[in-house]
């Protein structure tokens, strides 16, 4: 029923009830009148209220966020703080079942609201304990809690599913999501594969902490992001427990399931180093993955502090999967030739991309253009070619022409040459017109410390850029940012 309407007939009782007592307190059915009146009053009084302010009155959270390359991604209407998720993985039969509990808090009333999840069947799903009705429509988990959920509060989603997970294929034609390995599987997200493995709001501006149980046949490895808290063994099943405190977008959560040789180490400030790797693949990459510590000591020269509290790599065995991936503290490299190019890449996002996540999918020049950057000083500083060289080189391939990093022209694009060499190019123009090393370096470490642990996007950046350096960088940004064409000289 329309709540206006019934704080009318609400009022309209009232009066009527008044009215009836003044006209005769002395006849017994006047009395009777007023008494019934009153009462009607009292319960449409009742009823209004709980309709427009003793209940909650929401609406349905967005079933997108309306990314501009990934518009279905995400959900509107809350924001999740953590995810606990409980997994069990049989690779025999690439069967896993799932327990996912998301606490999140609701930033507007809520009726229903959405979680990402693609594939998988769900058996039930709770809200603060109690049961509550769901349907699925393509990727979208739709939940309809008990009670409608009030502005600010905090609420905890417990969702029970189970399945073969799915390898997900990008609009560019990769696969991400649950990939099946020689001997495991293999959980890649980046942009938006991690809805095949545990529901959540899979969008890059909404980060949470992360608590993952994984628990699988003995003998077999389960490595995920952050540290390993526990390993328990029960009979033929051991469960890996691993704890991410520092917030995470969830594109960069991982699962690794396989017979990994694990390693455990530090750097010298004592940053835990933990390292997995299949052993087709351990001689090969021995080399590269001990320089870990000197890198991360490189790095946070360049850009401050590290901003987690655990790092490492997981080496899968070659053909797992077709890229590395920058998966937050543990990147994840399919082989050990993807260790000795990428590592200092992958390493390099843990600050440009991990920490300082970009808003939206449109700005993720800002990852990768800072980490390739952070390759070409690597590799002058290592003797090799120097960042002028590469940017030479890049200048004149043309597929760093094909579109301006800041603007890619649609989703299959966002990994391709002009969102790494270009985005690095970007960057080494502003060097360029500061003129001054020690500023830009300021700037660079700056954007990393200022931002760290939450989300930017491209205009952040560059009203950053101006006001630290206190120059107009517009030429900057129209001709190597934004330009369609090549300009006729570097």
């Amino acid at each position: 029923m329309d709540h206006r309407k019934l704080v009318r007939l609400a009022a309209s009782a009232s009066a009527s009830a008044s009215a009836s007592a003044s006209a005769s307190a002395s006849a017994s059915a006047s009395a009777s009148a007023s008494a019934s009146a009153s009462a009607s009053a009292v319960a449409l009084l009742a009823l209004a209220t709980a309709c427009t302010g003793g209940g909650v009155q929401g609406g349905p959270g967005a079933a997108g966020l309306r990314d501009p390359y990934f518009p279905k991604s995400g959900n509107g209407g809350y924001d999740v703080t953590h995810y606990r998720l409980g997994l069990a993985y049989t690779p025999q039969d690439a069967e896993l079942t799932g327990t996912a509990e998301v606490t999140a808090r609701a930033t507007e009333a809520l009726s229903a609201f959405n979680l990402d999840l693609d594939g998988m069947t769900v058996t039930k799903v709770t809200v603060d304990g109690k049961s509550a009705r769901f349907n699925r429509a393509g990727q979208e988990l739709t939940v309809r809690p008990p009670d409608d959920l009030a502005k600010g509060k905090t609420f905890r989603t417990v969702v029970s599913y189970a399945g073969k997970p799915k390898t997900i294929t990008d609009p560019d034609g990769s696969k991400e999501g649950w990939l099946k390995s020689a001997d495991g599987a293999l959980g890649l997200g980046q942009p938006a594969g991690s809805m095949a493995w545990f529901p959540g709001n899979h969008h890059p501006s909404d980060k949470a902490s992360y608590d993952i149980e994984v628990t699988v046949p003995k003998g077999f490895t389960a490595v995920s992001n952050g540290e390993l808290k526990s390993r328990e063994n029960s009979g033929s099943r051991d469960t890996f427990r691993w704890h991410s405190k520092e917030p995470m977008a969830s594109y960069l959560a991982t699962v690794a399931v396989g017979k990994y040789d694990t390693k455990t180490s530090a750097t010298k400030d004592g940053l835990p180093v933990f390292i997995a790797v299949d052993p087709a693949e351990a001689k090969a990459s021995a080399a590269s993955l001990a320089r870990i510590p000197e890198i991360i000591e490189w790095q946070e020269e360049l850009f401050g502090d590290y901003p987690f509290s655990s790092v490492g790599a997981v080496v899968a065995r070659e053909g797992a999967a077709e890229y590395a991936l920058e998966t937050q503290t543990r990147p994840v490299f399919p082989g050990a030739e993807s260790v000795e190019t990428d590592l200092v890449h992958e390493l390099a996002h843990q600050w440009f991309g991990n920490s300082v996540t970009p808003k939206t999918w449109a700005d993720m020049w800002l990852n990768e253009g800072f980490a390739t950057y952070a390759e070409w000083l690597w590799d002058e500083d290592e003797g090799n070619k120097t960042v002028q060289e590469h940017f030479d080189e890049n200048f004149k391939d043309a597929d760093n022409w094909a579109f301006p990093p800041a603007d890619p022209t649609g989703p299959e694009v966002i990994s391709e040459s002009p969102v790494y060499g270009r985005g690095a190019m970007v960057i080494h123009k502003i060097r360029e017109e500061l003129d001054d090393d020690e500023l830009f370096f300021d700037i660079v470490e700056g954007w990393a410390q200022d931002h760290r642990h939450g989300n930017a996007d491209t205009e952040d950046f560059k009203a950053y850029a101006e006001e630290e350096s206190g120059q107009d960088l517009g030429d900057v940004w129209k001709t190597w940012l934004h330009g369609k064409d090549r300009p006729d000289g570097p």
